[in-house]
């Protein structure tokens, strides 16, 4: 990946140390600052209308509003996340990790390693997200699968038929309907607790 100058990033200063050293460098490396916020309570407010490419926070130690911010702004808006902090320590960059932190990286950095360290968080987060959509497909369909089974153990027991007959009733009762087999199945298992 190269530096686009329509990659756009927020900064978030969590410390009492100035940012302009760092704007600075980022602006030098080729990237569009488009806003600072002095700590994390302003985050999703800036994320939801400057709509950033990469957030990009600079701390001592992440302290737990950052890292609720940065929960809700996952679950909200996902972005990668970038973390600076002059601190370490495993269970500090987990809880960051788990927060949504894509990179987490202890001490200063020079101009030179910025670019390659926001083109690996931007890579971590779409593979990270590329996998979180992928259990998630898994996930409904195992869900559907278990529907399927419970309609066809309703119909196998209330009609007397057999597995294949079973499975062929719903797919033919889906297709006439016009609903996916497992919202039949759902409407089915809905149906029968109603009936007893």
């Amino acid at each position: 990946m190269t530096v686009s100058s329509s990659l756009r990033l927020l900064l978030v200063n969590d410390t009492d140390r100035p940012m302009a050293q760092l704007h600075a460098a980022l602006t030098a490396a080729g990237y569009l600052v488009i806003a600072q916020a002095q700590g994390a309570a302003e985050l999703l407010q800036l994320v939801d209308s400057q709509a950033p490419d990469i957030i990009i926070i600079d701390t001592e130690s992440p302290s737990r509003d950052t890292l609720e911010q940065l929960a809700l702004m996952g679950h909200a808006a996902p972005r990668p996340v970038v973390m600076f902090a002059e601190q370490g320590g495993l269970a500090t960059i987990q809880a960051a990790v788990s927060a949504g932190v894509t990179a987490y990286v202890v001490d200063q950095v020079a101009a030179s390693r910025l670019a390659p360290i926001i083109d690996m968080a931007r890579v971590k987060f779409e593979e990270d997200a590329r996998l979180k959509k992928r259990l998630a497909e898994v996930e409904e369909q195992l869900a559907d699968r278990k529907l399927i089974e419970r309609a066809k153990g309703i119909l196998m027991e209330r009609r007397q038929l057999t597995e294949a007959e079973a499975y062929a009733l719903l797919r033919s009762q889906a297709m006439q309907s016009g609903l996916r087999l497992a919202e039949l199945s759902r409407q089915l298992i809905n149906s029968s607790k109603l009936l007893g």
